[in-house]
């Protein structure tokens, strides 16, 4: 996806809630359903009409950060509907990481800055913990500058990992990957008569066990 916003919008209190823009960014490693989430958030934003318009953010939060913003509403809904079954982060992703007001203000006055400027007035973060942390960030230094801005963090990560959630989207696609890929691994056993009879496969999960718990779907009761 490819262009440059324009301003749109008046950014005034209307009776369903606050109108202006909104804009949605990816953010970390892209799953297999990152972009299915996208696609979700600009269908569901098009409903409603508090939300003026809608933009995305070029790798994330730098997409804020250096006002690189893609109209969304310009693309064609046959487009959007393809989002659900294209690979990687369509938007463009990134991993980079706010630290607190007093070390990053300057990265904070230039967020507030960009949604003042477009009139943003909903952010969608798309990403894991460090997503969901920057996201809360954001919300905090909107508050701090006066500036009316709803937050909303978006689930996406394959360790299934974030409080408060009972399953990550991402973490689906992942698990039933490992127990084909154990199922897989057994059959290739079963095939070497002379060789090795023991495989360790190393999963992904950071500090927690699910996806290398999935595994065990892999196995078959006799």
């Amino acid at each position: 996806m490819r262009g440059n916003a324009k301003l749109k919008g008046k950014g005034k209190e209307g009776i369903s809630g606050l109108k202006g823009n909104c804009i949605v960014a990816q953010s970390g490693g892209p799953t297999a359903v990152i972009n299915e989430s996208l696609c979700g958030v600009i269908q569901e934003a098009q409903k409603h009409k508090e939300m003026e318009g809608i933009y995305g953010a070029k790798n994330g939060i730098l997409g804020l950060l250096e006002e690189e913003l893609i109209d969304l509403g310009k693309e064609k809904t046959s487009t959007i509907d393809s989002l659900r079954t294209t690979p990687g982060a369509a938007l463009g992703s990134c991993r980079y990481r706010l630290k607190s007001w007093s070390e990053s203000r300057k990265d904070f006055e230039k967020i507030i800055a960009s949604c003042r400027r477009y009139n943003l007035r909903y952010f969608f973060y798309i990403g894991g913990n460090d997503s969901m942390d920057t996201a809360n960030k954001v919300d905090q230094a909107a508050k701090r500058m006066n500036y009316q801005l709803k937050v909303i963090g978006i689930p996406k990560t394959v360790d299934n990992d974030l409080v408060f959630t009972d399953h990550c989207p991402g973490f689906g696609s992942a698990a039933k990957y490992l127990a084909t890929s154990v199922m897989e691994t057994g059959r290739h056993l079963e095939s070497l008569y002379d060789s090795e009879t023991v495989i360790i496969l190393e999963t992904l999960g950071r500090n927690t066990g699910w996806l290398a718990g999935s595994c065990a779907l892999a196995k078959r009761s006799k």
